[in-house]
């Protein structure tokens, strides 16, 4: 008999795993279905060498001293700051936009951040209420922008226009002023030293934590014994898509490895107007590692495959309600994380809400008293 069973060994799963196996001594099944554990961190050495990641790139940033510190247990860290290229009419240019992107599209010399506002504000197109993506955008930079950096690859990523997609999702992504290339302004920004994959692996190394990978839920949910769940997968999934199925987009990804040293001057090159894919990461630079050839990976989004982003639109929100009251109601089953709270959060952001759910939990339920014989 399991105190838990915990579905997914990826940053929700293995968080909880983690502490109430850890601080409550409670005794925890992980299991998951692919064949490995981090989730879609996952990283691992390709056939080159190269420490890639598996299912695209993972950058930790955050502002969470505390969740800094808590990962900090389990890894070292190497100091990495994320920069983004954007190839936009031909040029590889700074995204987010800032005052050197502007200078260098444009022609111009613009020297202060006064000046740069100035040119933002006489761009932007009113718009009464801010409601989707494309509001937010228009508002600040114009349509020039918004046609060069924005449309092309939100309507590649989400396969919808910006104009039907909520605010959030181009809201996420700052305009600057200033030359600041760096992609987040967290103070927290580095990369795990030995890789994500390792920092699971340490995170899940205890002796009141079993593992079994390889293993869907929906098959061995009626044969193990345990008193309590924590569910990570897509809530639809767990109730059996009683009310349709929530709509998520999906990648496909090209792994290549080439011989040469560098192929690009970044980790990350964005390709808002043209080619398929929507971005192509050479993970050296994240790394740090050394190595004659390189590894890259093009990211093609999808509307089949693995669910990886919840899709952000009024209808969609309002299909998970009906979800989350279906979620409301389960005994003993908590659902944390990207899929089973459908929402869009950076890996710190499913940290902390894992460390939170954990902190409910441990205060409303006693810890257990072992036996000698247990």
């Amino acid at each position: 008999m399991y105190d838990w069973l915990v579905v997914g060994a990826g940053f929700a799963g293995s968080v909880m795993a983690e502490r109430l196996a850890r601080v409550r001594g409670d005794r925890v099944l992980v299991i998951d279905r692919r064949p490995h554990v981090a989730g879609n961190a996952f990283d691992t050495p390709d056939a080159a060498g190269i420490l890639i990641h598996q299912y695209g790139p993972h950058i930790f940033h955050t502002n969470s001293e505390m969740i800094f510190d808590y990962l900090s247990e389990f890894t070292a860290w190497r100091p990495y700051e994320h920069r983004v290229l954007a190839m936009v009419d031909g040029q590889l240019l700074p995204i987010p936009i800032n005052r050197t992107t502007i200078n260098k599209l444009y022609g111009l010399s613009l020297s202060t951040e006064e000046e740069v506002e100035a040119f933002l504000q006489a761009r932007a197109e009113p718009v009464e209420e801010i409601r989707t993506s494309a509001d937010v955008v228009l508002a600040r930079v114009g349509r020039d922008l918004y046609e060069k950096f924005f449309r092309g690859y939100t309507r590649k990523q989400w396969g919808v226009d910006p104009s039907e997609l909520d605010k959030s999702v181009t809201a996420r992504v700052p305009t600057r002023a200033n030359e600041d290339d760096r992609y987040f302004a967290d103070t927290f920004q580095a990369m795990p030293r030995d890789g994500f994959t390792a920092m699971f692996q340490r995170m899940l190394d205890h002796p009141n934590i079993e593992i079994r990978l390889g293993v869907d839920f929906r098959e061995v949910r009626d044969t193990i014994d345990f008193r309590r769940l924590v569910f990570t997968g897509p809530v639809d999934e767990y109730f059996d898509f009683r009310y349709g199925k929530l709509p998520y987009r999906s990648l496909q990804f090209e792994h290549v490895t080439r011989d040469e040293e560098w192929h690009q001057p970044v980790a990350v090159v964005n390709y808002p107007q043209t080619e398929a894919y929507t971005r192509v990461t050479e993970y050296k630079h994240l790394t740090g590692q050394t190595h004659p050839k390189t590894s890259l990976t093009y990211e093609f989004p999808s509307d089949t495959g693995d669910p990886y982003y919840p899709v952000p639109r009024p209808e969609n929100a309002a299909l998970y309600k009906r979800y989350e009251a279906l979620a409301d109601a389960e005994e003993n089953v908590w659902f944390v994380g990207r899929l089973a709270t459908y929402r869009y959060y950076n890996m710190d952001q499913v940290v902390g809400q894992a460390l939170a759910t954990f902190r409910r939990i441990d205060e409303a339920i006693p810890r257990p008293v072992r036996t000698a014989a247990e």
